[in-house]
């Protein structure tokens, strides 16, 4: 048995042992990678600590700190208030104005752990404090980021573009973005529905019209019988004001957005920075912040990364793409490398994914027998779209913010959801965007 296929079948049993048992996953992948990265690769232990998510690491600590201390001063709650305001009380639109949000932000260039950075603390607030799936809300959040990404523009889209203008390829930026977008919505559209949408629709609908009217001016609910979504109306005194800490805290996020998505600035050091400073001007707020970052999700996020690293400098990643380039059917060379894509996207680098799985298709893509426009898109949403699986960065920002006490659940759904679109999308991309082409 071959290193490559060693190393595969390690990380399924990571998966089954995990599951089965009661252990951190994480913990489980950072023993893999060092008895495989040791015995069957036969690399050093700094280099198997070389594929540690540092860039990860940073990110997570400093943003889960930082709006841990938002939440602590009461700047979450202001900001929660001043959105169901913004909406006029629908609570139902809040995660498609979050969806719509994220797409905006990554369209213009922004990366897209940035935007779902900035913008999933508060979304998984909202979801908490209104009873909204968190699951359904995080899922959001990641699909808008994705969307937005392939604009021309936008990270994703300009990387996917360059690999196929460098490797001579035809190509359209137009169909990329409003495929992989559209792609983005259609899920979406299935969490809303399934994940408790309708049920929102209809609160929404069945909420008298004074309370509706109390939502738009005040943001709190009066409550009604059976379908409350917040404490009585709070007197106009007890609802959350700009008071100086809040005030410099919304500076702080502030600075924090601007510096990531202008200046392109590390987010998880500005995010710490912005902690840091907040911390030594109110030092009575920052008590237990330390606590509630979540470093169960950040040992779980690197050592599975950890891992799917050490597969990817040891060439089993390759090994894979070129197996799947001398398979003699394009069409089915074609759908290969679109799972591969989707299930090593849904554990590393999307960006990586789509720089280096272009190029492998290029052989059979210059015999004519695929259509390069289709199998491009289809490899880049099928790799995109499984962003929201936890062990992405983005899906692990959404469970690094979830509630405490929702935070083992969420990472069980987002596991299914990213699973199951790991699967399913690079089945409908094949059948959708590639076949056609074959045909024509």
């Amino acid at each position: 048995m071959s290193a490559e296929v060693v190393a595969l079948v390690v990380l399924v049993l990571v998966f089954l042992i995990a599951t089965v048992r009661s252990i951190n996953m994480g913990a489980l992948a950072l023993v893999a990678a060092f008895v495989v990265g040791t015995a069957v690769f036969g690399v050093k232990v700094s280099d198997v600590l070389g594929g540690f998510p540092a860039n990860l690491f940073v990110i997570l600590v400093g943003v889960t700190y930082l709006f841990a201390l938002a939440r602590n001063n009461g700047t979450v709650d202001w900001i929660v208030h001043r959105a169901v305001v913004a909406v006029r009380g629908r609570v139902a639109l809040m995660p498609w104005v979050m969806f719509v949000v994220c797409a905006a932000i990554t369209a213009i260039g922004a990366a897209s752990p940035a935007a779902v950075a900035i913008v999933a603390p508060v979304a998984m607030g909202f979801a908490a404090r209104y009873r909204i799936n968190p699951v359904m809300m995080g899922l959001m959040v990641v699909q808008g980021a994705t969307g937005g990404s392939f604009s021309p523009i936008g990270i994703f889209g300009a990387i996917t573009n360059g690999v196929v203008d460098k490797s001579h390829l035809p190509g359209s930026p137009a169909v990329l973005f409003f495929s992989a977008l559209g792609a983005c919505a259609l899920i979406s559209l299935i969490g809303f529905l399934t994940l408790g949408g309708t049920k929102l629709l209809q609160r929404d609908r069945e909420t008298p019209k004074e309370q509706v009217a109390t939502l738009a001016r005040t943001g709190a609910a009066t409550g009604s019988a059976g379908e409350s979504t917040e404490d009585p109306e709070p007197a106009d005194d007890a609802l959350p004001r700009l008071d100086a800490q809040r005030a410099l805290t919304l500076v702080g996020l502030l600075v924090l957005a601007v510096g990531a998505l202008v200046f392109d600035l590390d987010i998880g050091f500005l995010a710490l920075a912005v902690a840091v400073a907040l911390t030594l001007i109110f030092p009575s707020a920052a008590r237990g912040t330390v606590d509630k970052i979540s470093w169960g999700t950040v040992l779980l996020v690197g050592g599975i990364v950890t891992y799917v690293s050490l597969l990817e400098d040891q060439g089993t990643v390759k090994w894979l793409g070129d197996g799947v380039a001398h398979v003699g059917a394009p069409l089915v060379a074609a759908f290969l490398i679109c799972l591969i894509g989707a299930v090593v996207s849904a554990f590393a680098s999307t960006t990586g994914i789509l720089g280096a799985l272009i190029p492998l298709a290029v052989p059979f893509l210059q015999t004519g027998q695929v259509g390069a426009v289709g199998l491009v898109t289809a490899l880049a949403i099928s790799s995109s779209v499984v962003d929201c699986s936890p062990f992405s960065t983005n899906g692990a920002l959404v469970v690094a913010n979830a509630d405490v006490s929702e935070r083992d659940n969420v990472f069980k759904r987002l596991m299914t959801w990213g699973m199951t679109i790991m699967v399913v999308a690079p089945v409908l991309c094949w059948v959708i965007l590639v076949v056609p082409g074959s045909l024509s």
